[in-house]
Formats: structure tokens, sequence, C-alpha cells
């Protein structure tokens, strides 16, 4: 395995990563400052843990750890799908057309999956704020990928 094919994987895992946390920082001080108008994407995760966990008749667990588990797998399954972002000069524009599919998707998809839609529908501000954020999370994807190639060289 060649220096360029070695790197790959550990560049995609740190930039995705990277726009996660971003992602779901502005997620969290968003409930806090403006819980009126803020996604509430945790509620999302949160209802569809305890859906996963009713189908598989396993035991509930109590509203702390639900939400420990929920910011847990969001940050991994978030920073999965950012590491799509890649590298070079099109990361950029990848990062883009990731973030904003991430963002439409948790403002249609929420409702038909049966979590219900207002956690990220409410207002016409939750649901610009929800594709907003998903795209700025992309964007750090990409940006943490061009900071990882300008380190490297």
């Amino acid at each position: 395995m060649g220096k360029k094919s070695s790197t790959k994987l550990p560049q995609a895992l740190f930039s995705g990563f990277a726009g996660s946390v971003v992602l779901t920082l502005l997620h969290e001080n968003a409930r806090r400052i403006a819980p009126e108008v803020a996604p509430r994407m945790d509620v999302l995760g949160m209802r569809a843990l305890r859906k996963m966990l009713n189908t598989a008749e396993a035991p509930q667990p109590d509203h702390d750890t639900l939400f420990n588990v929920t910011m847990a797998g969001d940050i991994l399954v978030n920073g999965l799908y950012y590491s799509f972002v890649g590298k070079g000069k099109k990361a950029w524009g990848r990062g883009a057309l990731l973030g904003l599919a991430a963002g439409v998707g948790g403002v249609v998809l929420p409702g038909p999956l049966g979590l219900g839609k207002a956690p990220s529908n409410r207002t016409p501000q939750t649901k610009l704020m929800t594709v907003a954020w998903y795209l700025v999370g992309g964007l750090a994807a990409a940006g943490a990928s061009r900071l990882w190639s300008k380190a490297r060289k």
C-alpha cells in the first residue's frame, strides 16, 4: 500500500468527525439559546433509538442514558457520513452537496419515518437552520480535509 492510499482513511475520518463535531456543537448550543425555534435533532435521534429498541424488544434506557447514547451515535454516524467529503479541491463541493442532502433529509424524512415533524420542521426558521447547519457540517469537513492535506505537504 503506497503512501497516498495509506493516508486516505485517516484523512477521511478526521475530516468527517470534524464536520460532525461542528454540527453537534451547533445543534446543542442553539437548542439551549433558542429552544422555541432551534432544530431538535437530539429528540429525533432519541425517538429513533427508542423505536429500534422497541422493535428489538430490548429494555428502554433512562432519559440521560438515552440522550448520551444518541449524542454518541449522532457523532459517529454523521462523522462517517461526512467522511465521504474526501480530499482535493472538489472537497468543498462534495461537502456542500453532502451537507445540503443531509439537511434536506433532516427536514423531509422524520415524518415519513414515524419520528414526528416538529423537531426539524416546526417553523420556517427551524427548517432553514436544519439545512444550514448540516451544510456547515459538510463545509467544516471539507475545511478539515484541506487542512489535513496542507499539513501533509
